[in-house]
């Protein structure tokens, strides 16, 4: 057993899971079990391995103490997951509830088909963030990768930096904020003013995660509607939107 107790009393016990090259189910056993004990727990040598903390319920808090692969947080239900590093592609695809904060950069599909919660990324977000996503939000303090927002069908993304190419391609009612400059806007996606109202909550959503938001020029990229009503028939339409 790798896990280890620190503190005097059951509030103030941390619970350090050594990662390194250990299989990952006894890795995310001992990190769900300390989890559903109440601990705080502190995963440590991640060494950017793949699928760890996935399936996360409850209240806890699990922080990574260096850089983690792919889908870290994938399929989480709850609680709070925090990354002192980057992550690789997929995390927390499929989350449903909880909050994800990532240190650093973050690969490509963060936040693929989420359904809730909240994604924050302090650095970069690579390409297709928030592909598919159903709900929720995603914060992106640096800059976003091409295709971000692909196919959104509900919740936030919200970039402070710059976005790349094809934002907001093919997105049904997801919505893309974007504070810095656009590349170039996806198929059947438009910019439109925000309402004062909207930026009002944008504003709080930043604020929660200890972000200033003030002072941007904001873009909200949403669909232009055009995609929802085609019809396979008329693909020559399809290609001039």
């Amino acid at each position: 057993m790798s896990a280890l107790l620190q503190g005097s009393s059951a509030e103030a016990q941390v619970v350090t899971v050594e990662a390194a090259d250990r299989p990952l189910r006894e890795v995310n056993r001992e990190i769900r079990e300390a989890v559903a004990a109440g601990h705080r727990v502190e995963v440590v040598e991640p060494l950017s391995r793949h699928n760890l903390a996935v399936g996360l319920t409850g209240e806890g808090h699990v922080t990574f103490r260096g850089s983690v692969g792919y889908y870290c947080g994938g399929l989480s239900a709850g609680g709070a997951i925090e990354v002192d590093g980057n992550s690789g592609w997929g995390t927390g695809e499929g989350l449903s509830a909880g909050h994800i904060t990532v240190n650093g950069n973050a690969g490509m599909s963060v936040g693929a088909a989420m359904r809730g919660g909240t994604i924050h990324v302090r650095g970069n977000a690579g390409p297709r963030c928030g592909v598919a996503q159903k709900a929720g939000d995603i914060v992106v303090e640096g800059d976003i990768g091409y295709s971000t927002g692909f196919m959104s069908h509900g919740g936030r993304i919200v970039c402070l930096g710059n976005s790349r190419g094809s934002v907001g391609d093919s997105l049904w009612e997801g919505v893309v904020w974007v504070g810095g400059e656009i590349e170039r806007l996806g198929i059947d996606a438009v910019v439109v003013t925000p309402e004062a109202e909207e930026v009002a909550e944008v504003d709080e959503l930043l604020a929660s995660v200890g972000v200033d938001g003030s002072g941007l020029d904001w873009k909200k990229v949403v669909a232009g509607q055009k995609l929802w009503y085609f019809e396979a028939r008329d693909a020559k339409q399809w290609l001039m939107i």
